[in-house]
């Protein structure tokens, strides 16, 4: 058994938190402590915990951008592992807490710099020789996507396919929360990774293009129909595209409604989605992080929130000689979410998968020294796990239809 340390109390902290929870009254957790900037978000998660599942997880009030503060709470309560659900901006400064006094790290988002929308994970493939050095495992990206859909290719790999040659992932929110214009998760993140340029892998180099130039129209399954989808760049695509034997192209789409991208283009044309400082009225302010406080809070869109998420892999290559093209994915149900833990579908498929890779690493299942992306770790443990905990994943041969 294993004391979990989890930073960060928002929408998807509150997922990871009622998950460990479920672990903690299993019996497969000693003690879950959740920490953040804000102790009453943190008490007040807990007070859910105890409430659904009659576990009792204990709270800490930590600056997760001061390292000597985050060092003092690790020592005084000597976690095996160290589940970040806290901003990308903070990544670093946790895994230098976590070298310093001697914890597994998990996280599920690639560090961001704050000064410029930057998504790959040089910063923290950098820490590779000091985790290994220190004897600790860093497992990086353990969300959906990233970290699923990682765990879904290794997966496709090792049962279905001898080679991979194409990848699609693609993520559809078919969701309504009924607000003008609100993000599913952190505005800030969210609307820095939508106004990137998209960017794909092809023929052994990266392809850029416009942001949301390029789209597509999707099938996809159990009642949720055509979407129309547009390319995009995730930092999955970076790591997939070095351990997947035979990728010849790997590409990544999300659906998006066309209420939010008109709010979007017009905010972006103001300047509201802006990431460098301004001056008003003799302060610097940064556009995005002023329209992200105007938004509504993603953990208080759960109420409000219904239809379905669908979130997969599409995997083209061979098997036995063969064309093969399969189609590994999970749908979830915003209300069914709700009703289980407090929250809808955007973060319960961040925060399960966020508990799973936590608790694989604090049993010693995917526990090897060194910084680790989720494709490399044996994914049938992780497989089973998801459909255990809420995330049934379903396997179909889509042969013939072309992506």
């Amino acid at each position: 058994m294993a004391h979990v340390l989890i930073i960060g109390a928002g929408g998807v902290g509150s997922v990871v938190a009622h998950k460990c929870g479920q672990v903690l009254r299993e019996g497969g957790f000693d003690r879950v402590t959740l920490a953040s900037r804000t102790l009453a978000r943190c008490e007040a998660v807990a007070a859910s915990v105890r409430t659904r599942l009659a576990a009792e997880l204990d709270t800490a009030q930590v600056d997760a951008d001061n390292v000597t503060e985050l060092c003092a709470l690790l020592r005084e309560l000597k976690p095996d592992v160290l589940c970040n659900v806290a901003l990308p901006y903070q990544d670093l400064h946790i895994m230098e807490a976590c070298l310093a006094c001697g914890v597994h790290y998990v996280d599920t988002a690639n560090y961001e710099p704050p000064d410029t929308a930057r998504f790959e994970y040089k910063w923290q493939w950098a820490y590779e020789e000091r985790f290994r050095e220190a004897g600790l495992t860093a497992l990086l990206g353990s969300g959906f996507d990233p970290g699923v859909t990682n765990v879904y290719a290794a997966w496709a790999l090792r049962h279905e396919l001898d080679e991979v040659h194409v990848l699609d992932i693609i993520d559809a929110n078919a969701g309504d929360h009924g607000q003008p214009f609100a993000t599913n998760f952190n505005p800030e993140i969210n609307i820095r990774e939508v106004t990137a340029r998209g960017r794909y892998w092809e023929r052994g180099e990266w392809v850029e293009t416009d942001p949301l130039s390029w789209s597509m129209t999707f099938d996809f399954p159990e009642g949720i129909g055509p979407k129309k989808c547009f390319l995009m760049y995730h930092e999955e695509l970076e790591s997939l595209v070095l351990h997947l034997k035979g990728l010849r192209r790997a590409r990544f789409w999300m659906t998006f409604s066309e209420s939010y991208l008109n709010h979007l283009k017009v905010l972006g044309n103001v300047g509201m989605t802006r990431i460098d400082p301004v001056k008003y009225r003799g302060q610097d302010i940064v556009p995005i992080q002023f329209l992200a406080s105007l938004l509504p809070d993603p953990a208080s869109l759960g109420p409000l929130t219904r239809g379905k998420t669908c979130i997969g892999d599409v995997l083209r290559g061979t098997r036995n000689g063969k064309e093969k093209t399969v189609y590994v994915y999970n749908v979830c149900d915003h209300e069914a979410c709700y009703a289980e833990v407090g929250s809808q579908a955007i973060s319960y498929t961040t925060g399960v998968p966020a508990m799973i890779g936590t608790k694989l690493v604090a049993e010693g299942v995917w526990r090897k020294p060194g910084v680790w992306n989720m494709e490399q770790f044996d994914p049938d443990p992780f497989m089973n796990a998801l459909t255990v905990y809420g995330l049934p994943w379903h396997c179909v041969d889509v042969t013939g239809k072309i992506v």
